[in-house]
C-alpha cells in the first residue's frame, strides 16, 4: 500500500477520522489507533513479516527495560550485545547472506579454488533497515543513559512501527519521537494545512518528476552500449534528478502525513543539490541516516583513530561511508558508492574545511558565479557517482563510464526529446521552487500570505499531476533498502 495509491488514501481517511473524531480524548487510545494502523499498513505489504516486526519489537522492548534495571556493567553489556546481535544479525541474514556467500566463492575462485556454497531464496522484509536502526539507537541510548527505557508498550511499539516512516524513513530517534507520544495531540489547523502542502509537493516530485524520468533512465542504462555518449551523460543527469525527486518526494509525503496526525518527524532533505561541497551535501542528503551514522559509527571511529590526527579522521570518514554504502544493499556497487563518497572528503579534511558551512544570501534571487561554480562542481561529482548506484554491477558501471568518454559526446542524443523536454521543464520548476524556499522546511511552505498567485501555483501542481502524472510507476526507489 503505497502513499501514491488509492488504497492508501482510503486507509488514511479511515485512520484520520478515527484518530481525530473518535479516539481524540485519550492519548493511549490515539497511540493505539496509530499502532493498529501501522501493523495493518505493514501487513498489507506482506503479512508474514508482521511477525518479524512484532518479535523484534518485543525483544527490544524488554531489553531496554532490563538494561536500565541492571546494576552490573557486565550484565548491561551482555543485554546490549544481544540487541545489537539481533539487529545487525537480522540485517546480515536478510540483506547480505547471499552476498557474503557469493563473494567468498568468488574470492576463492580468484586463487583457483572452486568452493560450492549454497545461497538461499531470501525475501528482504520491507523497511528492515529503517526499523532496525530505530531499535539499535534506542538500546544504545538507554545503555548510555541518554533516554529512559519506555515502559508503555503501546508507545514503544508505535515508535518502532510508525507507518508514515516505516518503509523508507526518516529514521527518528526515540528521544525525539517518544515525547510526542506521551502527550495528547490536539488537532492544529495550521500544522495540518502545512502537512497537506508538503504532501502535495511530495506527490509532484514523485509522480510528475521522478516517475516520468524513470522510463528514460531505465532505457539509457539498459542500452548504454548502443547509445552515443551524449545520451549517457543526459541519462546520468536525469538519474540524479530522479533519485532526488523520488526519495525526497517520499520523505515529504511521510512528514506531511505525520503532521496530519500531529507529529513532527525528522527532516530528511535540505536541498542537497544546492550544496557547494561534498561534506555540505551529506549534511543535506538523507539527513536522518547521516545523523544516525555520525553519532553511532563515525564518532566512535574518530575517537578510536584520534591519535592518528588527519589520517585517523580520514579512516573514520571512509569507514563510515563504506557502511553508508553497505546499508543500501548487498552489491559491490553500493560498497564502492560509499567508498568513493568517503574518499571525496579527503581534500576538505586536509585543508580543514570539512565542517565549514556555506550559506547563500537568502535575499538574492540568483546564486553568485562562485556559488554556481561550487554547486555545479559538487553536483558533477555526485552525478557521476550515482552511475554506480544505478548500475546492476561494477562491470555495468565501468562499462557505462567507458562509453561516456568518446567523441560521440558531441553528437545529438538518441532520446525521446518530447519526454526529455517535459521532465526538464518540471525539474526546473521543482528546483526553482525549492531554491526560492531554500531556508524553509519544504518547497511549498507558506512564507507569505495566501493570495491568488499562490492558489494559482497550487492549481498548476494539481493540473500537472492530472495531465502529466505517471501513476503506473508506483514503486519508490528506497523501498528496496
Amino acid at each position: 500500500m503505497l502513499f501514491n495509491s488509492y488504497p492508501f488514501f482510503v486507509f488514511f481517511a479511515v485512520v484520520f477520522g478515527l484518530y481525530w473524531w473518535v479516539f481524540n480524548k485519550n492519548v493511549k487510545a490515539q497511540n493505539f489507533v496509530v499502532l493498529a494502523a501501522s501493523y495493518f499498513f505493514y501487513a498489507w505489504a506482506d503479512w508474514r513479516f508482521s511477525f518479524l516486526l512484532l518479535g523484534v519489537t518485543i525483544l527490544n522492548y524488554f531489553l531496554g527495560i532490563y538494561i536500565n534495571r541492571s546494576e552490573k556493567p557486565m550484565t548491561r553489556k551482555i543485554l546490549l550485545n544481544i540487541g545489537l546481535l539481533q539487529g545487525i544479525g537480522g540485517l546480515a541474514f536478510f540483506k547480505y547472506y547471499n552476498f557474503f556467500v557469493t563473494s567468498i566463492a568468488d574470492a576463492f575462485a580468484l586463487i583457483g579454488v572452486q568452493v560450492s556454497l549454497q545461497t538461499l531464496n531470501i525475501i528482504v522484509p520491507l523497511g528492515i533497515s529503517f526499523f532496525t536502526f530505530r531499535t539499535l539507537s534506542y538500546l544504545l541510548d538507554v545503555e548510555k543513559g541518554k533516554v529512559k527505557p519506555i515502559t508503555d508498550w503501546i508507545s514503544f511499539f508505535t515508535y518502532v512501527s510508525f507507518f508514515p516512516s516505516l518503509l523508507s524513513g526518516p529514521i527518528d530517534k526515540a528521544r525525539t519521537f517518544i515525547p510526542q507520544l506521551e502527550k495528547l495531540r490536539v488537532f492544529n489547523y495550521d500544522m495540518a494545512a502545512d502537512g497537506s502542502r508538503q504532501i502535495l509537493w511530495g506527490f509532484f516530485k514523485k509522480i510528475v518528476v521522478a516517475n516520468n524520468i524513470a522510463p528514460l533512465t531505465n532505457e539509457i542504462f539498459t542500452n548504454y552500449q548502443t547509445l552515443p555518449a551524449s545520451s549517457l551523460w543526459l541519462g546520468a543527469v536525469l538519474y540524479a534528478f530522479q533519485i532526488y525527486a523520488d526519495f525526497s518526494g517520499y520523505s515529504d509525503m511521510a512528514i506531511g502525513f505525520s503532521k496530519l496526525l500531529g507529529f513532527n518527524i525528522t527532516k530528511n532533505f535540505d536541498n542537497p543539490f544546492f550544496a557547494q561541497s561534498i561534506p555540505e551535501y551529506w549534511r543535506k542528503w538523507h539527513i536522518s541516516l547521516t545523523a544516525w551514522l555520525t553519532e553511532y559509527v563515525f564518532t566512535p571511529l574518530s575517537i578510536t583513530f584520534r591519535d592518528y590526527d588527519k589520517l585517523g579522521l580520514i579512516l573514520a570518514i571512509v569507514g563510515n561511508f563504506v557502511i553508508v554504502g553497505i546499508w543500501h544493499g548487498a552489491n559491490w556497487t553500493y560498497v564502492f558508492f560509499g567508498l568513493f563518497h568517503g574518499l571525496y572528503f579527503i581534500p576538505s579534511i586536509l585543508n580543514g574545511t570539512m565542517n565549514k558551512k556555506i550559506k547563500t544570501d537568502k535575499t538574492k534571487l540568483w546564486p553568485t558565479l562562485t556559488e554556481s561554480f561550487n554547486m555545479a562542481r559538487t553536483f558533477f561529482v555526485i552525478m557521476l557517482t550515482f552511475v554506480i548506484f544505478k548500475a546492476d554491477s561494477m562491470a555495468h558501471a565501468f562499462g557505462y563510464y567507458k562509453h561516456m568518454v568518446s567523441t560521440s559526446i558531441f553528437s545529438i542524443p538518441v532520446i525521446d526529446f518530447a519526454s526529455v523536454a517535459i521532465v526538464l521543464l518540471f525539474s526546473l520548476l521543482m528546483f526553482g521552487t525549492e531554491w526560492k524556499h531554500r531556508y524553509q522546511d519544504h518547497g511549498l511552505v507558506l512564507s507569505e500570505p495566501m493570495d491568488l498567485k499562490r492558489w494559482g501555483f497550487y492549481l498548476l501542481l494539481m493540473l500537472s499531476l492530472l495531465f502529466f502524472g505517471a501513476f503506473g510507476e508506483n514503486q519508490f526507489i528506497y523501498f528496496q533498502f
